[in-house]
């Protein structure tokens, strides 16, 4: 019961619902104990499949990894004061989730402080869990960061196709606009090109934004259109929207962006909250075990 509020909430919130709903009076540091004593043996327990499946898989596996930051804090263990000894920074925690095309819930895998390569693993794990087999097609979503297309390319090799979100790729083009049709018909140019961009015509896009590209000297950060342009021209195959939607597959990576909010935000990035790495790291495991639904597996092993 102490673990099962830990997870969702605070530690210092966790003290009124047990005494509520179970009549148990226990002090704050004791909740933190119990609570990341199960998240430190579940992040013990987790181990990653690393080897090809032999299994023919599911035809069509959806993929998706993004990160976001965390608060963090590391205490100077020498120093006298403990208030001044104190150092906060963010990191940044990748979560990744796989489903096969048309089924819910996903299986979701966290990746923290490893490097890229360790990450792709993590997702190459989570598309085991989730069907992946010899003969799958792997859908991945992303918002365009060059090393999660790699790691697709690298664990999956020709059964993996990487697409960039669509809505991300707009934001580019939104901001290259004004630039090149003018503030009344940037609205027109946008929806012109957009649509283009849907229907797979991307050379059709980048032609229209090379004629109004900004001079060298500009810096990058006023220079909407050269970004556009660049964004467009470095990622070319990866627009191919027209082939995702006739293979109903989604465009967007809108699932794991909600995924971070529920997973990993709404308990670690709770207002006033800092954490160590070790603590961090074990909580994200207790976090993605109950969102992966092994939670009573667990337990059933406690008794």
């Amino acid at each position: 019961m102490v673990t099962d509020f830990g997870a969702e909430r605070a530690f210092g919130k966790v003290v009124t619902p047990l005494q509520e709903h179970y009549g148990i009076t226990l002090p704050v540091t004791t909740i933190r104990r119990i609570t990341e004593s199960h998240a430190q043996r579940l992040h013990a327990r987790l181990e990653r499949i690393q080897e090809y499946p032999s299994q023919v898989g599911c035809e069509y596996l959806i993929v998706q990894m993004d990160g976001s930051m965390i608060p963090m804090v590391e205490t100077d263990k020498e120093a006298k004061d403990k208030r001044k000894g104190k150092q906060l920074s963010w990191k940044e925690v990748r979560l990744c989730l796989a489903h096969e095309r048309g089924s819910v819930p996903p299986h979701f895998a966290v990746s923290f402080q490893e490097s890229v390569e360790q990450a792709g693993e993590a997702l190459f794990d989570s598309a085991c869990r989730a069907g992946f087999g010899r003969q799958t097609d792997v859908h991945a979503v992303g918002d365009g960061a060059p090393w999660i297309a790699d790691q697709v390319e690298v664990q999956f090799g020709a059964q993996g196709h990487y697409l960039v979100d669509f809505y991300h790729v707009c934001e580019y083009l939104g901001n290259a606009a004004p630039s090149c049709a003018g503030k009344e018909n940037a609205e027109v140019w946008f929806e012109k090109y957009q649509m283009a961009l849907k229907n797979g015509h991307v050379e059709e896009v980048i032609e229209a934004l090379q004629p109004h590209l900004e001079t060298a000297d500009r810096e990058d950060t006023k220079a909407p259109v050269r970004a556009g342009y660049r964004y467009l021209s470095n990622r070319l195959g990866q627009f191919e929207y027209p082939t995702a939607k006739h293979q109903q597959l989604p465009i967007a990576s809108g699932e794991i962006e909600s995924a971070h909010r529920y997973i990993i935000q709404e308990r670690l990035k709770k207002p006033g909250a800092w954490w160590s790495s070790a603590q961090a790291t074990y909580m994200f495991s207790l976090r993605t075990v109950r969102a992966n639904n092994q939670w009573e597996i667990y337990w059933a092993t406690q008794v």
